[in-house]
Parts: C-alpha cells; structure tokens; sequence
C-alpha cells in the first residue's frame, strides 16, 4: 500500500509549470537535501516545478533523516526488495503530482542521488508512459530476480537517460556507473554518462551543469548561456 509523501517545492520561474522536476533524495537525507538544485536549475527551466518529497520511512542509522528503504548491506539481495517495495509510494506520488498539475508523464523528468537514483531507475523504466528523462547521481541501476509484474515496460519512446558518479567514490564505487550503462544498453537503452574526476560520494559544480543542460535539452528548452550563467 502507497504511503503518502511530500516535500519541499520549488515553483515555476514564469509561473505555470509545463514540466515537472521530481528529485529524489539518497539514504539518510530528505527533500530539503537537493530542493536548492532547482532554484539553481531555474534558468535552465524556467517553466518547471521543482519538488523534493521526502522518503516514506525514518532512516534506521540516521534518525533525523529519511530512507526510501533499509540498508545494511549484509544481505544482496535488499536492493531488489526495496525498490520493489518503495515504487508504490513513488509511483502515486508521481501519478498525483502530474494529476494536480494536468501534465502528461512526457512532461516528467525524474532527478536521483544515490538511493533515489535506484528509485528513479527502478519506478522510471517501468512506467507505463515513460517519463521524458531521467538523471542519476552517483547511484546504481539495481538488478534481481525476474518477478512477475516487474518486468520493464517496453516503451514507444524511451526516457533520456544520463547517470552521473564521482570518480572517487568510495560509497557506491565508479564501477557502478559503467555497470548501469552496460545492463541499460542490454535492454536497448541508450545512456549517456558523466565521470567526476576526483569527486567522492556527492554531486560537483560541472555535474550540476552538465545535468541542468542535459533536462533542457530532453524538454527542448533553448539555453541562453549568458543569462543561464547570472
């Protein structure tokens, strides 16, 4: 059963969202954590909302923050099974926000780090329309055991898609970006993809930027470079 969530908002720049930015936020932190990305994002889309909802549960080693599910990396397969188990509240959250707005999924673009890139992987690809991209910071695309009704949705047009990593991160390693590419262009998927040099576990100036750039483009949203610069 779907569990009601919310979080911070960021409104339009002209005042009417034609698009819809979700970020979902790692493990641990909450929406406040990545909400100040679309005040940067502003001029780069400017009719976009921006939200940030936070995670359904309490964060079991950080109680002040939220987790879309438990991690203790003891067990392979806890991945899987949280994804699986957070898509329902994702995806009503999604279906709600569209909703209130009268916007179609191709006015969707979902925004991860970390845990919330494997929620924004997991729930985009299995969308009956997919949303128009998806952007993933230092996460992983998570894979398991085929289970029935969890099979990718084969999509007319799929989602964008560019994942972004740092090239020193010690939590969720390098590997996993080429890993995500790789298991994405298996199901013929094309992905584009940034390395940090030098970046540990986090998000960087360029990433910002090439990931703001990179959801204009998806929207078709022309970029002036000087005033996106101000």
């Amino acid at each position: 059963m779907a569990t009601p969530i919310d979080g911070p908002r960021v409104q339009a720049k002209s005042g009417a969202a034609k698009q819809l930015v979700i970020f979902l936020h790692g493990y641990g932190a909450d929406g406040g954590d990545l909400i100040e990305i679309g005040r940067q994002w502003r001029n780069f889309l400017p009719d976009a909302e921006f939200v940030a909802p936070n995670a359904p549960e309490r964060c079991a080693m950080s109680p002040a923050g939220r987790q879309w599910f438990p991690l203790t990396m003891r067990d392979p397969n806890e991945r899987w099974r949280g994804v699986t188990g957070a898509r329902p509240t994702l995806d009503a959250f999604i279906d709600a926000e569209l909703a209130r707005r009268g916007l179609d999924e191709r006015a969707l673009a979902l925004v991860g780090f970390s845990q919330g890139t494997m929620m924004a992987l997991h729930a985009g690809l299995r969308r009956k329309i997919a949303p128009r991209a998806i952007l993933g910071y230092s996460g992983v695309l998570v894979m398991g055991p085929s289970q029935p009704g969890e099979e990718r949705v084969e999509h007319a047009a799929p989602p964008a898609i560019l994942l972004v990593h740092g090239e020193e991160d010690s939590l969720i390693p390098a590997e996993a970006l080429f890993l995500s590419i790789n298991l994405l262009g298996e199901m013929s998927i094309p992905a584009q993809w940034h390395l940090s040099a030098g970046l540990e576990h986090g998000i960087d100036n360029a990433g910002l930027v090439h990931g703001g750039l990179f959801l204009a483009q998806s929207f078709g949203v022309p970029v002036d470079f000087g005033r996106s610069a101000r």
